[in-house]
């Protein structure tokens, strides 16, 4: 299997908004399933972050909606992935 191209890589902060975002308060599906990706794609973590079907298995979401948060994260960055866009 190839390396992945988009590597997510957060910062403490980011990790801790993200964090935040995930228990508390209401938040809209888009944002929590979008910071659920980051949470556990990220590279930091101490087995570095986990692969795409992991992902897709726990969190119930596509492969490729995976590949689009990864790789808006690395294109447009952290306010980006959590904000409503639509790259059709």
């Amino acid at each position: 299997m190839p390396a992945k191209k988009y590597k997510v890589t957060l910062s403490a902060e980011e990790r801790q908004i993200l964090e935040k975002l995930t228990t508390t308060g209401k938040t809209a599906a888009y944002k929590m399933n979008r910071a659920r990706i980051l949470l556990k794609a990220d590279q930091h973590q101490a087995d570095g972050g986990w692969g795409d079907q992991a992902i897709s298995a726990a969190l119930d979401v596509s492969v490729a909606t995976i590949e689009r948060v990864r790789h808006q994260f690395v294109e447009e960055g952290f306010e980006a992935v959590l904000s409503y866009t639509r790259h059709d």
